[in-house]
């Protein structure tokens, strides 16, 4: 598939195919999902919890973030991919949120980048987009400030927070997003969010009536051992009996991985990947298994 832009990425939206997206901080797993139909790649700041072992996303830098972005670039030149801003890089004031924005997607390759915040990010977005660069935003529970939110929760739930939701979509569409990502809230709200939007929108754990779906691909493949999240699927049990039958209908495995790079975990990543899109563009994830209740 072509490499997407913003413009085929609304197109998309527009013609009713679900859009998927998933995490990824590394080369090797880059390259798995440069070999599927993924639409999108996040680098995000949870790759400070996955891959650098931090207790949350807050310490993680700006550097840390374009030296895991890069790696990613390198490994998917053919993907749509979105630079998660770190805590700090961003907020202090529209000057040095352009300045953290620029340096992301000229030192990394990035192709926009994310930011979180509602309605008090709107002036952040607006110049960072005033300069070029293509912007989705991120609301709902937003990691970066969850000990203001009362810590890992689903928010919408009472009146005064769906109306700061509304708000927040109004205001971060006026600013200038192409997208923005709603994350642990309650599918009722997130669909009639999606319903009116002007942009798209992706959900992560807020139900099937998005536009768009975002796993943590350590979730996706398992690879994360402290927690998993209730809206987080792993999908190696629904790959791993057609990958051993591949190994078994190799006639020497020691060609065939040789030759294919098929035999391991990178094969397995990308079978997984394969079953994830298709269960989101069959509408089959998430299902009500691996969704909040309203």
């Amino acid at each position: 598939m072509n490499k997407h832009n913003t413009r085929s990425l609304l197109k998309a939206r527009d013609s009713g195919s679900t859009l998927t997206w998933l995490t990824c901080y590394d080369y090797s797993l880059a390259t798995a999902l440069n070999n599927t139909e993924l639409d999108m790649i996040l680098v995000g700041d949870s790759g400070g919890m996955v891959v650098l072992g931090y207790v949350d996303t807050v310490p993680v830098t700006m550097n840390e973030m374009i030296i895991l972005a890069s790696s990613v670039r390198r490994g998917a030149p053919d993907k749509f991919i979105v630079g998660d801003m770190p805590k700090g890089s961003y907020e202090v004031s529209d000057e040095v949120a352009v300045l953290n924005a620029m340096r992301f997607v000229k030192e990394s390759g990035c192709d926009a980048v994310k930011l979180e915040g509602g309605t008090i990010m709107a002036p952040r977005i607006k110049a960072i987009v005033g300069a070029g660069i293509p912007v989705i935003g991120h609301i709902g529970l937003t990691p970066q400030t969850s000990s203001s939110q009362g810590g890992y929760r689903v928010i919408g739930r009472t009146s005064s927070e769906l109306e700061q939701l509304q708000m927040s979509v109004e205001s971060l569409t006026e600013a200038g997003t192409f997208a923005i990502l709603l994350e642990a809230v309650p599918p009722k709200i997130a669909k009639q969010i999606s319903d009116t939007a002007n942009i798209i929108t992706f959900g992560i754990g807020a139900g099937k009536f998005t536009h768009g779906q975002l796993l943590i691909l350590h979730d996706l493949l398992g690879l994360y051992p402290n927690f998993r999240p209730k809206f987080a699927k792993c999908y190696i049990p629904d790959v791993i009996e057609q990958f051993s039958l591949n190994l078994r209908n190799s006639a020497d495995l020691t060609v065939f991985g040789k030759e294919t790079r098929a035999d391991g975990l990178h094969e397995i990543a990308r079978l997984a990947v394969v079953t994830f899109i298709k269960e989101v563009k069959a509408g089959k994830f998430p299902d009500d298994a691996f969704s909040y209740k309203d």
